[in-house]
């Protein structure tokens, strides 16, 4: 009896110090996001690339983007004067995988941009991310950005 009450203490013990870990995790990929968002609303072009990795997988638009091609796209926009004006992500979930290292990250976008002729635009989407645990450093795996029709 005292090696199953020591056994028993011993898996209870251990099921908070797990749930504090899983939390954790949910908390770095929160900041992550906020991180990610915020590069992306001050247009810091590398803060902004430095989150996906070099093989990410970007929906946007109606079709897969070339990160390569997307990166010199949006550096060549910022430095031609263009640019996001604002970037608010809100009601963001961050579901964290059994693990720790992968998790999933939605969110809507209330999104203002202008172009370097100074033609202003605004939308409002919804955007998935499944974000890795990669050499202790979080980044985009998957992002998928879908816009909101505006109400009629």
């Amino acid at each position: 009896m005292k090696k199953l009450l020591t056994c028993l203490a011993a898996v209870l013990i251990t099921i908070p110090a797990m749930a504090a870990h899983h939390e954790s995790a949910e908390d770095e990929v929160r900041a992550a996001v906020e991180a990610f968002n915020k590069a992306y609303a001050t247009n810091d072009v590398e803060a902004y690339f430095d989150y996906y990795t070099a093989d990410v997988t970007l929906y946007f638009y109606g079709a897969r983007q070339d990160v390569a091609g997307y990166h010199e796209e949006w550096s060549t926009l910022v430095d031609a004067g263009g640019g996001v004006d604002k970037n608010d992500p809100s009601d963001i979930k961050v579901q964290v995988m059994p693990g720790d290292e992968v998790a999933v990250a939605t969110y809507f976008v209330d999104n203002a941009m202008h172009s370097p002729d100074g033609e202003k635009s605004a939308a409002k989407a919804f955007e998935s991310e499944v974000w890795q645990k990669i050499d202790g450093k979080w980044q985009i795996v998957s992002l998928h950005y879908t816009e909101i029709p505006p109400d009629e």
